[in-house]
């Protein structure tokens, strides 16, 4: 695994009413991007700026905002949840490097969860879920992870016993399966590679609201998701487009190869 400083960009994805903006404002918080935790049912949420999304207490445009995690700098993307802003969601996975599913552990696997990870799986998106709300009463960690295995096989319990995780893993690669029944372990890399190619999806279990489970979701990223590998020659991508205060036109753009400066003409 590379040690380097590495960058990424990261998107949070989840049925409306999952607590996707709040587990996006815990990882702020831990990471000490924020010093002041903020909620959706308080209207002081850092990442929801309109006033309409503060009236109506969900996120509609995507927001964009920066912490640091270990060696990891994390562009972290918060998306609309509910349905009726599914296009705006859309453009924002065009520019993810890895994604977030937020699953509330109250609710289970919802009909629009499983449309989000179709989405994730058109787009290629290396994901990890976070199970969300496990604080709540009648939450069951193993009813839950066999929804999750219903998405897909590959999802598997990254706070769990290390053994289990190791030989679960194994279990997603025949080489790696190899590997193991000869006695060597996978490795972080090896780990890493299988969530690169969406082949293993770690699960973490917790409660945003209450902190939980947001230092091992944070650490998960820094261990387990490399930077992507981007050519030498510029190239970008425009995810959206807005206006300042001013009236001024802004383009949001990812650039996914080289470098941008001012006035460089392109």
């Amino acid at each position: 695994m590379e040690t380097t400083h590495k960058q990424i960009v990261l998107g949070i994805l989840a049925h409306v009413d999952s607590g996707k903006t709040t587990l996006s404002e815990a990882m702020l918080y831990r990471s000490g991007a924020i010093r002041k935790l903020g909620r959706v049912d308080h209207k002081d949420a850092f990442l929801d700026t309109d006033t309409l999304e503060k009236a109506r207490g969900i996120t509609i445009f995507s927001k964009q905002a920066l912490l640091t995690a270990g060696n990891t700098d994390i562009t972290l993307l918060d998306t609309p949840g509910h349905v009726d802003f599914s296009a705006e969601m859309e453009r924002t996975l065009q520019v993810l490097d890895y994604a977030v599913l937020v699953v509330s552990g109250a609710d289970g696997v919802q009909g629009h969860t499983a449309t989000l990870w179709r989405l994730l799986e058109h787009q290629n998106i290396p994901t990890f879920l976070f199970v969300n709300k496990m604080d709540q009463p009648d939450t069951d960690r193993e009813a839950l992870l066999g929804q999750l295995r219903r998405l897909d096989e590959g999802c598997t319990d990254f706070g769990g016993d290390r053994e289990e995780l190791l030989e679960s893993a194994a279990l997603c690669d025949e080489n790696l399966l190899e590997r193991y029944l000869a006695g060597e372990k996978p490795d972080d890399g090896d780990l890493a590679g299988l969530i690169v190619r969406r082949k293993l999806f770690p699960c973490l279990f917790g409660s945003a609201l209450k902190l939980e489970g947001v230092e091992e979701l944070l650490s998960g990223l820094e261990r387990y998701a490399p930077a992507p590998d981007y050519p030498k020659e510029f190239a970008a991508r425009v995810f959206k487009i807005t206006r300042d205060d001013q009236g001024n036109r802004l383009t949001w753009m990812k650039i996914t190869g080289g470098s941008l400066k001012a006035k460089t003409p392109l």
